[in-house]
């Protein structure tokens, strides 16, 4: 079983002829909406992924909030723990390039109510061994007391350093498995821009310390890790990205789907490589993510 605990949101997406630069207008070509939210992404990958999933979060009372929990509802995720504050719905604002390449603006809504009661509500009916997911739309201190709350409970917990911060860089060493991409990463750790190398000899050097599992996505060149001091690699596919928005996020629920179905640490992580490069040939975060059925074919 997998918690999800994390913001739900609804993405606002225009496609411009450029992104633009600071303080340029540019011309857009298209605009939709998408539900959203890094968490409630992520609770989709893993239940298209073929998990068992719970939404832990809150949206506001209104058209968007109903918006936002359509397809986890139409997915079967258990929406329970979702509570409805009088705050108006997160929204995600975003543009994508004709390269795929995107600018995000998030505005939290009803996502900065989420608190450390709602974390040890969320983590207070997951057994020892479940997984829960967490990343960093959500306030700091919910998200620490579900990380002390899961550790006392033998919950798994996987936390993705996105939207990198002060506050990620603080608590991300303690979740049991990291996800980072190359960049969150290298802020993580301090060290500028890594070559290949260094940031694996920084891997090596901070699972030694603690133990914990280290995974970094790649983009196209697919994802490194390390567990059990072992270093894996896995690659995605070979693809020309439409939208990239989404991808990492798919990545997290097909890695969490994939542990808690019993795969080995590979191949779970080529399984959510795989979706992640899938995630890549459709607009839209929640619209892309794939189902397994597709993904399993390109394992």
């Amino acid at each position: 079983m997998i918690t999800v605990f994390g913001s739900i949101n609804m993405d606002l997406i225009a496609t411009p002829e450029r992104l633009p630069r600071p303080g340029e207008t540019v011309m857009g070509t298209s605009f939709t909406t998408a539900a959203g939210g890094k968490g409630a992404n992520q609770a989709l990958a893993a239940r298209r992924a073929g998990a068992m999933v719970r939404m832990a979060g809150a949206v506001g009372d209104d058209r968007l909030g109903s918006q936002a929990l359509a397809l986890l509802a139409d997915a079967a995720v258990d929406l329970n723990a979702v509570r409805y504050p009088a705050e108006a719905t997160g929204t995600a604002h975003i543009l994508v390039a004709p390269d795929g390449e995107n600018m995000i603006v998030v505005v939290p809504g009803a996502n900065g109510t989420v608190s450390d009661e709602d974390a040890r509500r969320a983590i207070g009916s997951m057994s020892r061994g479940d997984y829960l997911m967490l990343q960093f739309e959500i306030p700091t201190s919910a998200i620490e007391a579900a990380l002390a709350a899961a550790r006392q409970k033998g919950v798994v917990s996987i936390i993705n350093i996105a939207p990198f911060n002060a506050e990620a860089k603080r608590l991300g060493g303690t979740a049991d498995i990291l996800v980072a991409n190359e960049t969150e990463f290298d802020l993580f750790v301090g060290k500028g821009e890594l070559s290949d190398e260094e940031r694996e000899a920084v891997m090596h050097r901070i699972h030694g310390e603690n133990g914990q599992t280290i995974i970094v996505t790649l983009g196209a060149d697919g994802v490194v890790a390390i567990r059990k001091n072992e270093i894996y690699r896995a690659a995605g596919l070979k693809i020309e990205p439409v939208d990239t928005v989404g991808a990492g996020d798919t990545f997290c629920g097909y890695l969490a789907a994939s542990l808690d179905a019993g795969l080995a640490f590979k191949d779970a992580l080529r399984r959510a490589a795989v979706a992640g490069s899938l995630a890549c040939l459709k607009p839209g975060a929640q619209p892309s993510i794939p189902f397994a059925n597709a993904v399993d074919a390109e394992v």
